[in-house]
């Protein structure tokens, strides 16, 4: 079960969700108020890293971007040394191509448009799908739950990220419905709209429990 802190904008924050567990750290570089700009996102993925050899482990530092080019998705990519990226927008399946080898994680919302379509019959190895909830006019992080029953049947023949208002009281019931290739939270995780914690541990450690 690979578990991701996303929206994380503090040194402190990534240093606590690297410290709880966590496989990928989400760094938002679309518009939103977890937008951080190229300077910190770099500096905190060292942090990041930084903690993690301190433990012995690994940890992925994921970009966000909502339709963004790909010549600025890898100048970002090289600038904060990112292990993969995550498409949150319309981006069409020509950028799995353009990415590889990097990790690619593309945000499906069960939408029924042209580019999601594509994005569901393709497969790649270095593509992951992340099932986020449908709200229009937001490209994520607003806390509201995902469509579940769609997701298990998704993550049946694909390895789906699933997103959408988990939070440590209902991740273990969203991973025993779903069984998804990973778990993805941001505002489940906040108090007064910031990283919280003691969250964050309660949500590791409740997702490391549902998937043992």
């Amino acid at each position: 079960m690979k578990i991701k802190i996303c929206g994380v904008c503090t040194h402190d924050h990534a240093r606590a969700a690297v410290d709880a567990g966590a496989d990928m750290i989400g760094l938002v570089f679309a518009p939103s108020r977890r937008q951080i700009d190229v300077a910190d996102a770099a500096s905190i993925a060292d942090a990041a890293r930084a903690a993690a050899l301190d433990r012995g482990r690994a940890v992925l530092l994921i970009g966000v971007f909502v339709n963004e080019t790909v010549e600025r998705i890898r100048d970002i990519v090289q600038s904060c040394g990112l292990d993969g990226v995550q498409l949150s927008g319309d981006e069409p399946v020509s950028y799995a191509d353009a990415l590889a080898p990097l990790l690619v994680i593309k945000a499906i919302r069960f939408d029924d448009s042209a580019e999601e379509r594509a994005w569901l019959v393709h497969d790649w190895p270095h593509v992951r799908l992340l099932v986020d909830a449908r709200v229009p006019g937001s490209y994520g992080g607003t806390g509201i739950i995902a469509d579940w029953d769609r997701a298990a049947e998704l993550a049946r023949w694909r390895p789906v990220l699933l997103a959408g208002g988990l939070t440590p009281e209902n991740v273990a019931t969203a991973i025993a419905r779903v069984r998804p290739w990973g778990v993805d939270v941001s505002s489940g995780v906040e108090s007064n709209g910031m990283k919280d914690h003691a969250k964050i541990r309660a949500f590791i450690a409740a997702a490391r429990a549902a998937a043992s």
